[in-house]
Formats: structure tokens, C-alpha cells, sequence
């Protein structure tokens, strides 16, 4: 069904529900790209005009992709909370935002309606949003976790730990860790990429970690960011799995393109459960799955369908809705300047994403982060991450420099983040906290002075 606005006597039509919200989106390379992307600013408004006129139910009961052709389209519409969303059916897109900015739109009222918002609405109303609008609402948002300890809570900033290297040396990932502690990095998560996608490596990986976490006695989770069928495959060699890990994406074909399908992700948690169960660990809880997105993935792929980048993101994380994930975050900047040109473009984004993700009940974090060609750097970078932090932002990265020398890519310090949490009066999970000031750490909200005495473990954990 077209679409059909009128400005200042000139008249736009969109062909369809795909084309208004593909034009209605801020500027992006990346839709561009795809050829989706409004012509103009006077198009672009007429757009946001169309979109905020069409209510919830039309959004629902307009899949942007044929359910029968697509099992993520299937899944969204059938986890839909069809009771808590009949209220907003007849809303508009425009009224659910001044619904979302009220005063009187409180945390309770939002925490009861994360899976009654559908996932395009969540990137429909990012659309009519500044970005001041999309810090209030989501700042509201709390989304509280638990694996090894307790993520989410209000005043809590997490950190994850992120200690990669470039020949994936256990010596070198554990040096690294043990300093990333040192400045109160850690309690989201010690989550290593390993340069080398083999059984052996990840499994090394995660025994490595483990003894980290098991001789200090870390209220965390460790992680390695492997495809999860080797992770799954090191979990059947014995190897200790905390958190199982998997990049998605908002489409059938762009997973698929992955590796992977809803199946095998329901499969892996299931395993994983399993596995804790069978573990001498105090669990703190049973939320098991973390998940990376980012927008351009699936165009990326070829497997975008002609829909904005936004609005897919939007879809993926519907998808992670489905498994009550411990962590989920987007790589905001990663994918590179093809999808977010600069840094306007990565800061709106990084906004949007952690918005849609709450607005959906998700426990969002974000890496604040660009590649080295595209139109940024570490002072756009801190802008995004201070407007995250005010705006309830679960966690960041913790990145040795800021320079991830495995990923080639810039991120955030180890410094970065105990700035803001010193800043801002935030503070490390609870349990994470207690620790650090139990090792000599940190204490009521600053780094402690001479807390090197972790570094003389390292020869230890080698053995």
C-alpha cells in the first residue's frame, strides 16, 4: 500500500512501509549503499511525516519479509507479547514517542512492555527521535542479569574486558586481563577474540581464563568469541564455557550467512545450561547467551531485502530477545565507514542501537568504536561514550590503549571507563565491586594507588 504526503505543494509517495521507514532514517553510508536511502532532506522529512502517522498494528500486520519465507520474521511475530501489545495498537509511531517521553511513562510502566513493543516499532519511533530523546527514554531502561554476577543495575557501568592478541599467546591474553583488572575492568565480562578459529585455541583460551578467574576468586564470566560450534565443540572437550557468544543479524539469510539458524542458538543454550549445572560454581543466575550485532551486517552479507540498516538491527534484536541473553552489544563502528561514514554517523547510531535494545528489554551494551579509515576518532569516540554512560548504558569495552592490535580497530581504555564511572558516580556490578575493594582496587568510586601486587600471580596461572 503506497504512502502519500504533501509539503509545501510538493507531493512525496512511498511505494510502501519498507520504502517510508527506509527514507524516514538519519543519514547513513550504508543505506546509500543499498540504494534505500532518502534523496534529499526534504524527502527524508516527508518520510518521518508518513511514518509517524502509521500506527503499531499496521507495522505488525505488514511483515517486511514473508514469514513463510523467513524463520526470524516467524519468530518475532510469534514472540510478540500479544496482550500487553494491545494497548498500543492503534497507537501511531508519533504518538508512542510523546508516549515515550512523558514524565509519566515511568521505568515500571516500560520494563511491562518489553515484548509487547515489535522490533520494527522500536527502530519506526528511533527514527522521530533527536538524540537527546533517545538518551531520556533509554536512560529510564534498566535490564538487569545474571550469570556470575549481576549485571544492569541502576548506577551500575560494566566493563568487558577485552584482552586480545594477535598470535592468541595465553601469556600475553592473561598479562593483559590481569592489567584490564588493575583498572576495574572485567565484571560484564573477560571476552577474548582469538585470531585463530580452531577447537585448540578457544579451548586453551577459556582454560586460561578460567584459571585467572578461579585463582583470584573474580566475581565474572569469562568468554571466547569463537563461532559457537567451536565453542561448542571446546565445551565437549571439557573446556569451561560461562558465556556462549554468537554474532546475528535481523534476517533468515544474513544468519545463515553466518553459519547459523534459531535451532542451533536454542541448542547451544541448552548445552550451555546443561553444562553449569554440572560446574562447582556459585551461579548467580542462568542467563547464558551474549550476542554481537551491528548495523550494515546483513547488507554486508547481500541478505538486507532492500530494508534500512536500522530497522534490521532493529530485527536482531528481536532475534536475541528470544534467548534471554546475559549480554548483548553492538559494534557500533566496526563494520567500517561503507555502513557509518563518520563520526555523526556512529554517534546516531550507537544512540539508536542502545535505545532499540532497551526499548526491547535488552541488556544493551556498546562498543564505542571506529575503524582507522573511516571519519573518526578517540574524541568523537569519547562523546559517544559519555552521552552511552548518561544514558544507563549496561557496559563498554576495555580495550588495552584503546588499540585492539588482533582486531585492527579503536575502541575504549581501560582508563576510558573507570573516567566515567569517577565521572559520573557509577559504579561496577555489585559483586565485581566488593572484589576490587576486597584486592586493594578500588574504593567508593576512584582506582586505589598501588594495587600491582595481581601482576606477581602471572608466572601461577602459566604453569
Amino acid at each position: 500500500m503506497p504512502f502519500t504526503t504533501t509539503l509545501r505543494s510538493e507531493r512525496f509517495t512511498f511505494a510502501d512501509l519498507r520504502e517510508v521507514l527506509a527514507k524516514a532514517n538519519e543519514e547513513k553510508s550504508g543505506d546509500q549503499l543499498a540504494g534505500v536511502a532518502a534523496r534529499h532532506e526534504r524527502e527524508r522529512v516527508a518520510a518521518k511525516f508518513c511514518l509517524a502517522e502509521i500506527t503499531l498494528g499496521e507495522i505488525v500486520d505488514t511483515p517486511l519479509i514473508d514469514p513463510a519465507t523467513d524463520e526470524v520474521s516467524r519468530a518475532l511475530l510469534a514472540d510478540l507479547d500479544r496482550e500487553a501489545f494491545a494497548p498500543l495498537r492503534g497507537m501511531t509511531i508519533g504518538a508512542f514517542r510523546e508516549f515515550l517521553l512523558d514524565d509519566d511513562t515511568t521505568r515500571e510502566t516500560l520494563r511491562l512492555l518489553h515484548r509487547a513493543v515489535p522490533a520494527e516499532a522500536s527502530a519506526a519511533v528511533a527514527k522521530l527521535m533527536s538524540n537527546k530523546d533517545l538518551v531520556l527514554v533509554a536512560s529510564k531502561i534498566r535490564v538487569e542479569t545474571r550469570c556470575r554476577n549481576t549485571m544492569g543495575g541502576k548506577g551500575v557501568f560494566g566493563i568487558r574486558l577485552q584482552p586480545n592478541h594477535p598470535a592468541d599467546d595465553i601469556g600475553g591474553i592473561l598479562l593483559s586481563a590481569i592489567d584490564g583488572l588493575r583498572f576495574g575492568c572485567g565484571d560484564a565480562v573477560i571476552g577474548v577474540n582469538p585470531a585463530t578459529e580452531s577447537v585448540e585455541v578457544v579451548s586453551a583460551i577459556l582454560r586460561g581464563l578460567d584459571r585467572l578467574i578461579d585463582h583470584f576468586r573474580i566475581p565474572t564470566q569469562a568468554c571466547c568469541l569463537a563461532h559457537i560450534t567451536t565453542q561448542l565443540a571446546a565445551l565437549d572437550r571439557g573446556a569451561p564455557v560461562d558465556l556462549l557468544f554468537q554474532s546475528i543479524a535481523g534476517t533468515e539469510s544474513a544468519n545463515a550467512s553466518f553459519g547459523i539458524d534459531l535451532a542451533l542458538l536454542r541448542e547451544g543454550m541448552g548445552r550451555v545450561r546443561a553444562s553449569h549445572r554440572a560446574r562447582p560454581v556459585d551461579w548467580v543466575g542462568d542467563q547464558v547467551m551474549y550476542f554481537e550485532t551491528g548495523q550494515g551486517s546483513a547488507l554486508s552479507a547481500g541478505a538486507h531485502h532492500g530494508i534500512d540498516q536500522l530497522t534490521l538491527e532493529a530485527r536482531a534484536y528481536g532475534v536475541a530477545r528470544l534467548f534471554d541473553p546475559f549480554l548483548v552489544n553492538s559494534v557500533v563502528g566496526f563494520i567500517g565507514p561503507e555502513y557509518l561514514y563518520d563520526e555523526r554517523q556512529i554517534i546516531r547510531a550507537g544512540l539508536e542501537d542502545h535505545f532499540m535494545g532497551k526499548l526491547l528489554g535488552l541488556p544493551m551494551g556498546v562498543d564505542v568504536c571506529y575503524t582507522n579509515h573511516a571519519a573518526a576518532d578517540q574524541n568523537s569516540a569519547d562523546n559517544l561514550l559519555l552521552l552511552l554512560a548518561i544514558a544507563g548504558v549496561n557496559y563498554v569495552m576495555g580495550v588495552p590503549c584503546a588499540d585492539d592490535v588482533m582486531l585492527n580497530y579503536q575502541s575504549t581504555s581501560f582508563h576510558d571507563g573507570a573516567s566515567v564511572r569517577q565521572l559520573l558516580g557509577l559504579r561496577p556490578a555489585p559483586e565485581f565491586a566488593e572484589w576490587l575493594a576486597d584486592a586493594g582496587i578500588w574504593r567508593d568510586g576512584w582506582l586505589i594507588a598501588g594495587r600491582d601486587r595481581l601482576l606477581g600471580s602471572l608466572p601461577a596461572l602459566l604453569e
